[in-house]
């Protein structure tokens, strides 16, 4: 078996050497597409142990691992239900180290996770009800966790938050996570953080789709103001506090692979999640928006 111990990425690259030491196919052929999974010997697939050190993927409780084809610059999501880690060790203590600028980045991650999924078309109420309890404490605990690394509880309460955010995107995820793939592939920076910064812009783009949606998750949180307007001045200052910053280009992406990274955002499985359709087009102005820092250039869908 594998022992799968750190952050998102490290588990599931575990996950990967667990599910390909018993194949004879290539890694790429058990890409997250129709019944691929379907070509692997099951038999062939070890049993993993998962030990997260951050809380933000939910990659523990995941039965896919996102990996990047160095070649075409794309990240592949290779899938098989057995990938699924038969023992999850959430220990708080592992996280009492992790910087406050990476648990910032990685509690907003699980935020996304939530929130794109309650938002996300379709019939899943279980799946709505975990993200809304995983937005509940992550906007309780992740300003705690930030400001004391040793807040054993807040610490405790976002690695439960974190694992529910990846169990609720079963439903789907949405336009933040479709474009925040190809631009890590691109340009190299923290999922995390990526989601963190694309997060107000997507909501900007789905505002007419998402009211009611935003109605109940403002609810949830008991923010001073409802609706839209209360969620997003929300979010932004939660950034500020965390020190996000507001535009792609202060984490050293620009805009002159905006077409490729449109294209490629449309076609990620989690485009399909997003509360409006979206195509290449409005992808790549939802990306120009937030190289450039300028929120009111997205134009909210119909």
């Amino acid at each position: 078996g594998v022992v799968a111990f750190g952050g998102g990425s490290a588990l599931d690259a575990g996950k990967v050497v667990a599910f390909m030491s018993g194949q004879t196919r290539p890694l790429w052929d058990f890409e997250d597409i129709g019944d691929w999974w379907t070509r692997a010997e099951p038999l062939g697939i070890a049993p993993v142990v998962a030990v997260p050190t951050t809380a933000g993927t939910g990659s523990e409780v995941g039965r896919a691992g996102v990996i990047l084809n160095e070649e075409t610059h794309q990240k592949k999501i290779i899938f098989h239900p057995q990938m699924m880690p038969r023992v999850v060790i959430l220990d708080a203590e592992l996280t009492v180290g992790l910087p406050r600028a990476v648990t910032a980045a990685t509690g907003i991650d699980a935020f996304v996770h939530c929130f794109e999924a309650f938002c996300a078309p379709g019939f899943h109420p279980l799946a709505d009800g975990v993200a809304l309890e995983g937005m509940r404490l992550i906007h309780r605990y992740l300003p705690r966790a930030c400001a004391n690394g040793k807040d054993i509880e807040a610490r405790a309460q976002m690695l439960a938050a974190a694992s529910m955010g990846a169990t609720a995107f079963q439903k789907g995820l949405g336009g933040v996570h479709a474009i925040a793939h190809p631009v890590g592939s691109w340009f190299n920076t923290h999922h995390g953080l990526t989601n963190a910064v694309l997060l107000p812009y997507v909501m900007a783009h789905n505002r007419n789709a998402i009211a009611g949606k935003v109605d109940v998750i403002g609810r949830v949180l008991d923010l001073p103001v409802g609706g839209y307007e209360g969620l997003l001045a929300w979010v932004l200052e939660m950034r500020r506090d965390l020190g996000i910053p507001h535009a792609l280009s202060a984490i050293g992406v620009s805009a002159d692979k905006a077409e490729i990274i449109g294209r490629e955002a449309a076609i990620d499985p989690s485009a399909g999640g997003n509360p409006t359709p979206v195509d290449a087009a409005a992808l790549e102005r939802i990306f120009r928006a937030a190289v450039a820092g300028n929120l009111d250039a997205v134009v909210s869908a119909a």
